[in-house]
């Protein structure tokens, strides 16, 4: 488990994110993207259901907290998605 405090709190259907807390992503994250098309929106499903956020709402977080939660949880994506420098980019 890791947690992670947003600097940018994210609001979503009357509740408000500061804190996210992911855990190792389970083969049932991953199935949970197959139906997504691009790296990005794949990576973003599955780091969704490791935090338990619904997707709409972790798609409001910034690009640059998405980047420092790939620094800090990318390793727990699997090998399956790489190191986080090749989901975003660095």
């Amino acid at each position: 488990m890791h947690t992670i405090t947003l600097a940018s709190p994210v609001e979503h259907a009357g509740k408000t994110y500061t804190t996210l807390t992911f855990r190792e992503a389970v083969t049932g994250d991953l199935m949970a993207a197959e139906t997504y098309e691009g790296q990005i929106s794949r990576t973003a499903v599955v780091l969704a259901s490791m935090c338990d956020m619904p997707l709409p709402a972790f798609r409001k977080i910034k690009a640059r907290e998405f980047s420092r939660i790939m620094k800090e949880v990318g390793h727990m994506l699997g090998e399956l998605y790489g190191s986080p420098e090749d989901t975003t980019g660095d």
